[in-house]
């Protein structure tokens, strides 16, 4: 498949520099994605963030180099590390042991092996979607700035939530509520690199914007929408789901357009939800 093929080529290109500089824009080049889908693609499949695989795959390899009669001041600057402090610290959150001590024969060390994408057949259970488009909408909310940096906004997407429960803006944003998706949304706009971006806590409406929110038009876009439901930790297996199962293996690519989580309700114990993926047919058939 296309799609794990190019995946895999960014693999390749980044372990063949772990002891050099990695661009992660050329890997999501390689990759066929943007900056922040390659790295919200590869924290799902992998379970790690990127920055962290990267960081236990080149104190692997360090440990091996020191195995090896390596000096531990050039295998720190081999892998990135600017002083000997700084690669003692790393290697003992890794290893459990200093640097020096993993010169010595018999030391226990852990490898963390280089990983392959590919897709496995996990069993039977099902996943619920539907693919609509839909004619251009408008949110309005409030919103915050995000970067290309998936691994960053994982961090203070949630920090958002928590500042906009707390500030009581959310009964404002919902009692303009009166056009679909009916729920309240969580919509990032990651388009680009170059772009300003925003991650938006809004509903569609046709209201007047109150001074103190945004609106956003969402353009016309074909979408894959995902039903669930559990607690507000599940939101995160099923995206995990959709990048790592259903994505490679539907036709679909990752379109360029807002993705969308639809709150159904606003149960702490059993929350309903819809997870909205911009989608396009693969090579546009």
């Amino acid at each position: 498949m296309d799609w794990l093929e190019h995946m895999n080529s960014a693999l390749s290109y980044m372990e063949d520099n772990l002891d050099g500089d990695i661009s992660f824009e050329k890997a999501s080049r390689l990759a066929c994605l943007s900056l922040y889908q390659f790295q919200r693609i590869f924290s799902y499949f992998a379970g790690v963030p990127l920055a962290e695989y990267l960081r236990r795959r080149r104190l692997t390899k360090a440990a091996f180099d020191l195995q090896s009669g390596g000096k531990v001041l050039d295998t720190a600057l081999r892998y990135g590390y600017e002083s000997p402090t700084s690669f003692n610290r790393a290697f003992q959150a890794i290893h459990g042991i200093t640097p020096s001590a993993a010169q010595k024969q018999g030391a226990v060390l852990k490898a963390f092996p280089r990983i392959s994408f590919q897709i496995t057949i996990k069993g039977v259970e099902e996943m619920d979607y539907r693919i609509e488009t839909k004619k251009p909408f408008r949110i309005v909310g409030v919103r915050t700035p995000i970067t290309a940096d998936a691994e960053e906004n994982f961090k203070c997407v949630p920090e958002f939530w928590a500042k906009t429960f707390e500030s009581n803006v959310i009964p404002q944003i919902t009692g303009l509520m009166n056009a679909e998706p009916t729920g309240l949304l969580g919509a990032s706009t990651c388009y680009g690199e170059d772009e300003q971006n925003y991650y938006y806590i809004a509903v569609s409406t046709d209201k007047p914007v109150p001074e103190n929110l945004s609106e956003l038009i969402i353009p016309e876009s074909t979408w894959a929408i995902f039903s669930g439901s559990g607690t507000p930790g599940s939101i995160g297996n099923l995206q995990r789901r959709i990048f790592s199962e259903w994505l490679p293996s539907s036709g679909y690519e990752w379109a360029t357009c807002a993705d969308i989580e639809v709150y159904l309700n606003d149960s702490p114990t059993d929350m309903k939800y819809e997870v909205w993926l911009p989608v396009t047919k693969k090579n546009g058939k």
